[in-house]
């Protein structure tokens, strides 16, 4: 394997346990951290031995808490953890992403998601951001603030304006035709019309 790909191998790796290392916080609501985050997560396997393990969910559980996805708080039974709303807003992103990357397992209902925006100069950081999370999803661009998407994204559309805080300068339509789409079609790989 070269080295680029065992480097995208690693990355990806540390991507699972963080994801993991946040859900099952999530769904417990608060772990003890020594004792239970890695005790519950051993469950996933695949990790080798148990001290590289709780290392590598210290470490995971480190990089939540700098990026505000979890804070340390102090209790009784020792240090716990618990999900910031941050947090609940990054997983119900990666559920929703989960969702669009999974189109072959979807039935096209022959209609067209366009997601616009107007995003003023002054706020390019927050328009460029909002272009990026949509090609990393699979938005087809059709013009500069005009993009398509074959199924149902209207929670994710929802999610992104909440998180980037643009909710009436980013516009959902649902569209039963696009002009000479053709190229869209085979882009997304649907069916002739």
């Amino acid at each position: 394997m070269g080295k680029m790909e065992m480097q995208a191998r690693s990355t990806r790796r540390k991507g699972y346990l963080q994801h993991a290392v946040l859900s099952a916080v999530a769904v417990s609501g608060m772990l003890l951290v020594m004792a239970a985050a890695p005790n519950t997560l051993q469950l996933l396997g695949a990790f080798g031995n148990k001290k590289r393990f709780r290392e590598r969910t210290m470490s995971a559980i480190g990089r939540l808490a700098s990026n505000g996805l979890v804070v340390f708080e102090k209790s009784d039974g020792g240090n716990v953890i618990r999900i910031t709303d941050k947090g609940r807003r990054y997983l119900a992103f990666e559920e929703q992403r989960m969702m669009t990357e999974m189109p072959g397992k979807r039935r096209w209902d022959k209609r067209y998601r366009i997601v616009m925006f107007d995003i003023r100069e002054k706020r390019k950081a927050t328009r460029n951001a909002l272009s990026a999370t949509m090609r990393s999803w699979g938005f087809l661009r059709l013009q500069d603030s005009v993009w398509v998407y074959p199924y149902d994204c209207e929670d994710l559309i929802a999610l992104l304006k909440t998180d980037l805080r643009i909710g009436k300068e980013v516009i959902y339509v649902i569209a039963d035709t696009i002009e000479n789409d053709g190229w869209v079609r085979t882009h997304f790989h649907l069916p002739r019309g």
